[in-house]
């Protein structure tokens, strides 16, 4: 893919939010230099220091137009991701492919790159039995992203109607009755997920552990005991149960929680 059409597909297809903090042509060039860094970096074999300087500048570039021109998308993401990760910030590269993955559930890069980033956490949290069970049960709710379940919700609604009318037509023949019925438990699975998905959005907030090594307390202050054996380490996922002034009050994927400073993680 050139360069012209990267950046066409970069402002035209990524669907952008801007707070015109920058110009158009501003954000072009910092789009464009920090693909550059980050080219420059991966082809340094010789000069870790280097390499990592330059990953540095192309996470800068990456970060301004995310919060000083408020283009929020998967791909944005992605690459910031990546940058991190390759710059050896395991915590960060997590946070930023979950905020990815957030956008595009469906995008396999996105997937398989979290995967590997996961694989290389120190902390190894187990899911509970039931929430791992439901997860295999009820892929499609959990793996998809909301706006592919609702465009196949939509589908599913239109392939219901088209058999409603082919019904009164032509009367109440058996593959179209079969057709309605799939059709309308699909479009209700789907309209239910697209609900519960929506709900957990607004109600619930995720997080990730971006500090080297933090320990979580039972309290919101450092004199409380400790709430694991073990410190947590960058790359450990987590829900957010609260804020407090400089805490989080946090839950593992095995149903366990505690309390961190907020400055040892992001949140989604």
């Amino acid at each position: 893919m050139n360069k012209a059409l990267s950046i066409l597909l970069f402002f035209f297809c990524l669907a952008p939010t801007t707070k015109a903090a920058l110009s158009k042509e501003q954000t072009t060039s910092l789009f464009i230099q920090a693909n550059e860094f980050f080219r420059e970096a991966n082809s340094i074999t010789n000069d870790p220091n280097q390499a990592e300087k330059l990953y540095e500048k192309a996470i800068l570039n990456y970060e301004k137009i995310i919060n000083e021109v408020g283009i929020k998308n998967s791909k944005l993401y992605y690459n910031l991701g990546n940058a991190y990760f390759l710059k050896e910030d395991l915590g960060r590269a997590i946070l930023n492919y979950r905020r990815a993955e957030e956008l595009d559930k469906a995008d396999a890069n996105i997937q398989k790159n979290l995967a590997f980033a996961r694989s290389k956490r120190i902390d190894k949290v187990e899911v509970k039995t039931e929430k791992r069970v439901l997860q295999t049960l009820f892929f499609w709710h959990y793996d998809f992203s909301i706006k592919t379940k609702f465009l196949l919700m939509c589908t599913c609604f239109a392939i219901l109607c088209v058999s409603l009318t082919f019904m009164i037509w032509r009367g109440k023949a058996a593959p179209w009755i079969a057709t309605m019925v799939i059709g309308g438990f699909l479009t209700l699975c789907f309209l239910t997920s697209v609900i519960l998905e929506s709900q957990a959005r607004s109600d619930r907030f995720y997080g990730v552990i971006t500090a080297d090594e933090v320990v979580a307390r039972q309290g919101d202050g450092p004199n409380y005991p400790e709430s694991f054996k073990d410190s947590l380490h960058a790359g450990t996922e987590f829900d957010l149960l609260e804020r407090r002034s400089g805490w989080f009050h946090i839950r593992l994927s095995d149903n366990s929680d505690g309390w961190i400073p907020d400055n040892a993680a992001g949140v989604i």
